[in-house]
């Protein structure tokens, strides 16, 4: 899978999204080793601290399913922003446990633009095990 289908699989996923109280709709396709995508979309709650995030959800989806940290190959994040939506700290941070500092991230923006970077480029002092 190339990236533009990537991120062609998180634009369509977001009309899934449970945005209720935002209206901010957000999809994820995180692409698996095997070839697998999975998708994840956000998921608020009036309590909003509850609130979960696409990139979380398709992480924790693939956990679910059964992959394990090193599984992960690439994702792609998209929004109906002007600019790049990058995913919030709290899903950067998650990424860095379970993905490889060099595996790319695909961010997206209304005008179907696609930006590249790597993990390490969004968190370069990510907190690791390392630090433990």
């Amino acid at each position: 899978m190339d990236k533009e289908q990537l991120v062609e699989s998180a634009r369509m996923i977001k009309k899934n999204a449970y945005v209720p109280y935002s209206k901010f709709p957000v999809g994820a396709a995180l692409l698996l080793k095997d070839g697998s995508v999975i998708n994840g979309v956000n998921v608020e709650n009036v309590s909003f601290g509850a609130t979960n995030c696409a990139e979380r959800t398709a992480i924790f989806t693939a956990i679910a399913n059964g992959y394990k940290k090193g599984d992960f190959q690439a994702i792609a994040v998209s929004g109906d922003t002007v600019d790049y939506l990058p995913p919030c700290s709290i899903c950067r941070q998650v990424l860095v446990e379970f993905c490889s500092p060099s595996m790319p991230v695909y961010l997206t923006n209304e005008k179907k633009e696609i930006l590249e970077l790597t993990l390490k480029d969004l968190l370069p002092y990510a907190f690791t095990e390392l630090d433990m």
